[in-house]
């Protein structure tokens, strides 16, 4: 990446750039030598990606196209509106690229642009989420989503308590969540329909961030209809297997469905709005859609990432999509097996998608310290909740996923090798718990970095090895051949 700048940097550089104003010369000075600081924090990030293991279940690797079209100099424009209706002039090539990101949205998803539209201007997931039940409810309409400890995500009506609501989805509308069943984890769907015919919400949304099954579209559709309810989907996780067909269709059942662009269609960071047109519920569905997006709860779009989205989703919609996303989920199940081999606790048993929630209750072990652990030695993972639990900085899960770990080119016997890992990790946490003599987290991390603590060698030992094996893997948009560890990193 930062060979690829600098040639086009020197290829722009005008020969006599001395004769520019002084407060515009830096304008033409490469990173490397404008901001040194800057640059050799990116330099340690790019080191540490390319010698560690990627396992969070939201975390992807993009393209090099991708980088390249974010970095773009649509960066530099502003473009409140829509295509066609913006605020500002000179919008002609601005508009074809929304309105090309747009196509090529619908198009990973074989929807029918005559049925489907899509915003492509959220900056993120969360941010998609937000503008959508804008659209829809009105303040304190009510709404239902999975619970955040079985699994739900915080934007689908999280809160910890009727005086401590931490989302807007709680905070402006009233919340009712529905929970997994406590013998198998999965999504109960009596439950559901239950509390719906009791809370009678306006909308029910399906998806998750930390539930490793997928989804059953048409029951919730018909739960909905009981009540006169909306269908929301948010597809955040699951987005690049259902554009591959791996998994179930919400768009057949669902009136809006919201995704990210960054974790498994494997793109920039941004979120996606899809919306039914000339919705029975309401016929000016796309207007609401795209003016809760902008002014209502964002404004100027980012051009740079909405060009990124594009570069990305012409890739999502390539036949070689499909081997993709097979090999995430054959890695997921193969992970997930791996494991219960070694004895472990999975909540669900298992996994459809590519993510797996690790219950380490039953080690007598916080997912807060393999998370540290991990930090120490080499790979990156994240802590969960798990069900009945409430302390979401000491929770006793972490969650897996293997989208990273597909795109750096690792298949089924590479990920059993990460599995043997991660066991070792488990089984040196436990030792080094015993070692600090308590169960504070700051204990946990103080002997896994003391060298003179008596498994400070197993500690060591372990970071050589997986740094070892994960620096036999390429990076997207680096050259590895050239990469070199930082004077200071």
């Amino acid at each position: 990446m930062i060979s690829y700048f600098a040639r086009l940097v020197s290829a722009l550089w005008p020969a006599a750039t001395d004769s520019f104003p002084s407060y515009n010369q830096p304008l033409y000075v490469p990173l490397t030598e404008s901001d040194p600081e800057v640059q050799n924090i990116i330099d340690n990030e790019t080191w540490r990606q390319y010698t560690t293991l990627g396992l969070t279940a939201s975390e992807n690797l993009t393209s090099l196209a991708t980088l390249q079209a974010s970095s773009s100099i649509l960066n530099s424009r502003y473009s409140e509106g829509t295509p066609g209706d913006r605020f500002y002039g000179g919008m002609k090539h601005i508009d074809e690229m929304e309105i090309l990101c747009q196509k090529r949205a619908l198009a990973a998803f074989d929807l029918d642009p005559n049925v489907w539209g899509v915003n492509v201007q959220p900056y993120s997931g969360s941010t998609a989420n937000f503008a959508a039940l804008t659209a829809i409810l009105q303040p304190q309409d009510r709404l239902m989503g999975l619970k955040l400890s079985d699994g739900g995500h915080i934007t689908h009506g999280h809160q910890i308590s009727a005086t401590r609501k931490l989302n807007f989805s709680s905070v402006y509308f009233e919340s009712r969540p529905f929970t997994s069943h406590p013998d198998t984890g999965t999504v109960d769907y009596v439950n559901l329909a239950s509390r719906a015919e009791e809370f009678k919400p306006h909308l029910i949304m399906c998806g998750a961030s930390a539930y490793p099954r997928d989804w059953d579209y048409a029951l919730i559709r018909a739960v909905a209809n009981s009540v006169d309810a909306w269908v929301m989907g948010d597809i955040a996780h699951l987005g690049g297997f259902i554009a591959a067909n791996e998994l179930n269709d919400p768009f057949q059942y669902c009136d809006i469905v919201t995704a990210t662009t960054h974790k498994s269609l494997r793109g920039p960071r941004g979120g996606l709005i899809f919306f039914r047109k000339n919705h029975p519920k309401a016929l000016d569905l796309e207007k609401r859609i795209n003016e809760a997006v902008s002014p209502i709860c964002q404004n100027g779009p980012h051009n740079n990432t909405i060009a990124a989205i594009a570069t990305s989703l012409k890739q999502v919609c390539q036949p070689e999509w499909k081997a993709y996303a097979k090999q995430v989920l054959c890695n997921a199940q193969v992970l997930a097996e791996a494991l219960k081999g070694y004895g472990y606790k999975l909540l669900t048993d298992g996994t459809d998608t590519h993510l797996i929630i690790w219950d380490l209750r039953p080690q007598g072990l916080k997912g807060s310290k393999l998370q540290a652990l991990g930090d120490i030695v080499g790979f990156n993972l994240n802590m969960t909740l798990v069900p009945g639990e409430t302390a979401a900085r000491s929770p006793s899960g972490v969650r897996l996923g293997t989208c990273l770990l597909t795109t750096r080119n690792m298949k089924e016997s590479d990920i059993r090798t990460v599995a043997r890992f991660l066991h070792r990790a488990v089984e040196l946490s436990l030792r080094l718990q015993e070692e600090a003599g308590s169960k504070l987290l700051k204990d946990f991390k103080r002997v896994a970095t003391d060298p003179n603590g008596r498994n400070y060698g197993e500690v060591q030992k372990l970071s050589q090895e997986i740094q070892a094996f994960a620096m036999r893997w390429p990076l997207p948009g680096v050259d590895v051949r050239k990469l070199r560890k930082p004077a200071n990193s």
